[in-house]
């Protein structure tokens, strides 16, 4: 889930990203309580970005096959599923994945949160697991199971947990993914009274310029069940940006992130349009 309180996140995690993921995650408004959902954005799980110390990493995975990998971002919201969850603040981000060779990985990934805007804290820590393997050259397959935690909650049922999956298509400078996230329980985040499950499906595609350091980037989603901000069958959340590595591990992103169902928690409204930047450092 999404943004994190500075003591958990100073001590769980290297760096910042998105979920991501992922994402800090998203009937009547009338009816809607002070909070925000979380999102889960599966690009959060970074495996393999790099060693976080060339020289020690390189000799462990040399002898086990493990692969050590941070990120950490500062992000100008914090945005799950199209929602915002740090208000009218910045968010801290990071995370620290271990991935071997055989293609099973788990990593742990922080972000604040705005506890006026969600109620949920002020911090968000999600720890998750999972399998990725080639299905045919050019085409990868990827499993797992997230646990979206606020350590810093009030008393109450917050955490929940998401199986997901996702296909992703590669194809010279292009790549196109599509997945899903479903959290069977409907534990946490019931608007309303809404008692069900809770299914998010997803499509990113992006394009390296060739011979540039600049990506064109865009994702189309699809919230349906206790987590949806909408009186009909469900929500739909979308951006379109771009991403520039700066140098080295350091990048910078700028994005549209819109969603749809407008709805007003008290002076806010979580999920009007609005442009996010980011810089971001991958080790």
């Amino acid at each position: 889930m999404t943004p994190v309180g500075f003591p958990v996140l100073a001590a769980t995690i290297l760096s910042c990203g998105l979920i991501a993921s992922p994402a800090t995650a998203q009937e009547n408004a009338e009816a809607l309580p002070v909070v925000d959902e979380p999102q889960f954005e599966p690009s959060r799980l970074q495996t393999a970005v790099g060693p976080v110390d060339p020289g020690l990493a390189n000799d462990f995975a040399s002898v086990a096959g493990f692969t050590l990998s941070a990120n950490t971002t500062l992000a100008s919201q914090y945005r799950y599923r199209g929602a915002n969850l740090s208000g009218s603040g910045v968010a801290l981000q990071g995370g620290l994945d271990i991935g071997h060779q055989s293609g099973f990985y788990a990593g742990v990934w922080a972000s604040q949160l705005s506890n006026r805007t969600t109620g949920y804290g002020s911090t968000e820590v999600d720890l998750y697991g999972g399998y990725n393997w080639q299905l045919v050259e050019g085409i990868t397959a990827d499993v797992g199971v997230v646990a979206y935690t606020f350590p810093d909650a009030p008393a109450g049922d917050f955490d929940f947990f998401e199986a997901y999956g996702s296909l992703s298509l590669m194809l010279g400078p292009a790549q196109a993914k599509v997945g899903m996230a479903w959290d069977p329980t409907a534990s946490g985040f019931a608007y309303a009274g809404l008692v069900r499950d809770n299914l998010y499906l997803y499509s990113d595609l992006s394009f390296g310029i060739p011979g540039s350091p600049l990506t064109i980037k865009g994702h189309l989603g699809y919230t349906d069940g206790s987590r949806r901000l909408a009186t009909n069958s469900g929500t739909f959340d979308w951006s379109i940006g771009a991403s520039y590595n700066l140098f080295g591990p350091l990048s910078a992103s700028l994005e549209y992130v819109d969603a749809g169902a407008d709805v007003a928690l008290g002076p806010i409204n979580p999920n009007s349009g609005n442009l996010v930047g980011k810089i971001s450092l991958n080790f």
